[in-house]
């Protein structure tokens, strides 16, 4: 019994290992997982595995079709063991190998389709021929493709660029796409050398917008002098901003599309190349030279000097330059890359104060410029360059250059201006103005301030102070003169630059001499002090006449004797003329034929007012007044002459001079010749003297025969 029961245990277990052994060789095709979108035009494979199968392990597979257009109805396309297994619609691009079967191994292979057209979409079927002793399994698999338009474009300006080494570059690169499927983007820039098959990458946006540099540009990306930016909807900007001998080639960029598979995995939809920029680069030459310029070495104190420290490099703007002066070998002042610069000592305060200035004229030349030399600026200058150079492994380097010495000798400062004076008249009457001008001529322009100063040295030789203006142009009267400037009788302006007046009104008799202008020129002193520099004079002699010396006055009449009721005129002619400022009052006097003294008949005052004597105010009936219109002419008019009338006549006047303080002063006076009018009864003899007898000065009587 025992037997039989191993006997029927072990037919149970063989049952099973051939139901097990049954069971592993059910035939499996899987196909790729669909639906697939693929551009027309592009290259396309599908694979196709069979497993659990027997027999040959070389499995053949068929490929058909199902268009979207008839879905019931196969199209065969092509099979590994059939070579006229195409229908006609696919046999001839079967034939020349646009579509073919790729063997990958026994079971298992690839469709390709190299340029897909519109009517390629559809449902493909993968079916492997039974080499099974039994049918057992599946023996096809199906898969959905959709073939969409290629709507990705790539553009660039395509153009031939030439640049210096350290020089930027911008490329900008337009990508777009219509496609209606969700996809995503990349954009990479490439350079091929010359020489290479291969290009190199320079920077990629992958379509996880993730920058990814190439491998020779990473460190270069790292440090920011290539970069990628997407700068529009469609635009992508490539900028390197030193560029290096390496770079030279053709640049261009690359867009691909790229669309998730139903496997989760990204396939490259299409791929699109804008045109080539050619970009030649010349290598630069990493030495510097420098050198001082300035316009003379020579210099008086006073006057501006520039000095210039001029780089000659290439690629200038990419480099850093450090670059400082030095004066008889102390640094004076510095300026690194940032252009700002630093000054030391004295010289701080000399920038300070905008006498001097250190600045960058353009990226090669730095400006020190000293506005007013001193004597102590005398000396070697130096002009010290450092450049700071980085290296591919992100270090620095400096590189040191000094130029050549430059002696500035700075003399001190001499005056060379002239002078020179004039005036309105040389010659004026006591009363009147005189004006003077000083006019100051300088070979230099702008060289220093001026002061001048007015004197006068009369007949006797002594020089008196009028009046000066500093140099700050701040007016000083002398204490002689203070008090007519006070009055505006005595004044000094600065007309010009080089020009100055002096004015002197009413002039006096003490006025006249010689007028004296000093002009001193004076410069500002290291410490700011004022510094003479020179002084030149010049003069004009002026004569004042004084009135008193030329003030005389006549009496006339044309009719000594006259009959009663007849009329007579008498005359007083002064001399000189009316001054305002000099007036004169004149007054007729009369003396009777029996009278001892002379009294006042009428009165011209100074002001031109009339006054009449108070003795023999019975005159004033039968008188008549009037003078000329240049109070030169005082006449004397009695009608109807009666014996009061005869007697004695005189002219006197007296002199005045208006004061500064409008006081006024009597200078001197003066009495004409006499006049003896004679009154006759009617029927008597007359003699006629014409014009009478007239005197200068003095009071001798005019006598008149009968």
């Amino acid at each position: 019994m025992g037997s039989n029961m191993t006997m029927e245990c072990a037919v149970v277990f063989l049952a099973l290992l051939l139901f097990a052994g049954t069971s592993s060789a059910k035939r499996v095709v899987t196909v790729q997982t669909g639906t697939l979108y693929r551009t027309v035009d592009s290259h396309i494979t599908i694979w196709c595995n069979v497993s659990g199968y027997q027999g040959t392990m070389e499995q053949d597979f068929q490929w058909s079709i199902y268009l979207t257009s008839a879905p019931e109805r196969e199209i065969q396309i092509i099979s590994t063991k059939d070579p006229n297994y195409a229908y006609a619609l696919y046999g001839e691009r079967v034939r020349s190998k646009e579509i073919y079967i790729e063997r990958v191994s026994g079971d298992s292979v690839l469709l390709h389709i190299t340029k897909l057209q519109q009517q390629d979409q559809g449902e493909y079927e993968c079916y492997t021929p039974n080499t099974d002793a039994h049918y057992l399994g599946v023996y096809s698999a199906k898969m959905n493709l959709t073939v969409i338009p290629d709507t990705l474009s790539a553009s660039s300006a395509g153009q031939t660029l030439s640049k210096v080494e350290g020089d930027p570059l911008s490329l900008t690169c337009e990508v777009s796409k219509q496609t209606s499927q969700h996809s995503h983007l990349s954009v990479g820039w490439f350079l091929h050398t010359a020489g290479q098959t291969a290009a190199q990458e320079i920077i990629t946006l992958s379509r996880d917008f993730v920058l990814h540099p190439g491998g020779t540009y990473r460190q270069r990306y790292s440090s920011g002098d290539v970069r990628l930016d997407k700068t529009g909807s469609t635009s992508y900007k490539l900028t390197v901003y030193m560029l290096q001998p390496s770079d030279q080639g053709e640049i261009y960029c690359e867009a691909t599309e790229w669309i998730q598979d139903p496997d989760r995995s990204w396939f490259a939809l299409t791929r699109k190349q804008a045109d080539k920029n050619v970009v030649n680069i010349q290598a630069t030459d990493k030495e510097f030279n420098i050198q001082i310029n300035t316009e003379r070495r020579a210099y008086t104190a006073g006057e501006p000097a520039e000095l210039r420290c001029i780089i000659d490099a290439q690629s200038i703007p990419e480099r850093y330059f450090s670059v400082s002066w030095v004066f008889s070998s102390t640094q004076v002042a510095v300026m690194g890359p940032n252009a700002v610069p630093v000054l030391n000592g004295d010289y701080a305060l000399r920038e300070g104060a905008g006498k001097l200035t250190f600045r960058k004229e353009s990226d090669a030349i730095y400006l020190l410029k000293i506005h007013q030399l001193r004597q102590e600026d005398t000396g070697k200058y130096i002009c010290r360059v450092t450049e700071r150079e980085k290296t591919a492994t992100g270090d620095f380097i400096d590189k040191n250059k000094r130029s050549r010495n430059v002696q500035i000798s700075v003399q001190p400062l001499k005056s060379n201006i002239t002078v020179s004076v004039t005036s309105n008249s040389s010659n004026v009457p006591e009363g009147s103005a005189v004006h003077f001008t000083c006019t100051v001529n300088s070979i230099t322009e702008n060289q220093g301030r001026l002061s001048v100063s007015w004197k006068l040295t009369d007949k006797q030789s002594q020089a008196w102070e009028i009046v000066s203006v500093d140099q700050e142009g701040m007016v000083v009267p002398s204490p002689s003169y203070r008090e007519r400037s006070s009055y505006g009788e005595v004044r000094v302006e600065r007309v010009r630059s080089g020009t100055f007046t002096l004015s002197v009104y009413n002039t006096l008799p003490k006025d006249q001499g010689l007028y004296t202008c000093t002009v001193t020129e004076w410069v500002k002193g290291p410490r700011d002090e004022w510094e003479t520099i020179g002084e030149k004079s010049a003069g004009t002699p002026v004569t004042v006449t004084a009135v008193e010396s030329i003030f005389f006055m006549a009496a006339s009449s044309r009719t000594p004797s006259v009959t009663y009721n007849e009329s007579f005129d008498l005359q007083c002619i002064v001399k000189p003329r009316y001054n305002p400022r000099v007036p004169a009052s004149v007054t007729w006097r009369f003396k009777p034929v029996n009278g001892t003294e002379f009294q006042d008949l009428v009165t011209f005052t100074r002001d031109g007012s009339l006054q009449w004597g108070d003795r023999y105010s019975s005159f004033g009936i039968r008188t008549t007044i009037d003078k000329s219109a240049s109070n030169s002419n005082f006449r004397l008019s009695i009608s109807r002459a009666s014996k009061q009338e005869a007697g004695t006549y005189q002219c006197a006047a007296e002199l005045w001079r208006k004061n500064y303080d409008n006081t006024w002063t009597k200078i001197t006076n003066r009495s004409s010749n006499l006049l003896g009018i004679k009154v006759l009864q009617p029927g008597k003899s007359r003699t006629h003297r014409r014009g009478g007898s007239r005197g200068t000065r003095g009071n001798k009587p005019q006598r008149h025969s009968t």
